[in-house]
């Protein structure tokens, strides 16, 4: 018996598809703006465990993806939906440059490229 067998208690890729079907463009780019915030506070050291998953560089990408979805989708989802994963992307980059010990020169901060030099 092969460990790929599907069990009754894992969805399906049939399952997936459909379920992901019922999802509306705009919620899949908000949820995935939002999972990239949240892992880039974690490698910031913007939580509870503060410096433990601290990881500047990993942080710089994650910052800088985030930008990148943003600016791509910016014309495809609402101002109510993309104000406020600005507001978050811009308190991400000003966390990254606070957290840097040599802060990068205004508009080469992670996402910079696309946001344009942030300032706090």
């Amino acid at each position: 018996m092969s460990d790929a067998t599907p069990s009754s208690e894992t969805p399906g890729f049939d399952d997936m598809t459909r379920d992901i079907a019922e999802v509306p463009a705009v919620e899949v780019i908000v949820t995935v703006a939002v999972n990239l915030m949240s892992a880039a506070a974690v490698k910031l050291g913007l939580t509870e465990d503060g410096d433990e998953h601290k990881d500047l560089d990993e942080a710089r990408k994650l910052v800088h993806a985030l930008a990148g979805l943003l600016d791509a989708s910016a014309t495809e989802i609402s101002s109510f939906h993309a104000a406020p994963l600005r507001d978050g992307l811009k308190s991400l980059q000003l966390a990254f440059r606070e957290a840097s010990l040599v802060p990068d020169e205004p508009g080469q901060g992670p996402g910079e490229k696309y946001t344009g030099p942030v300032f706090g």
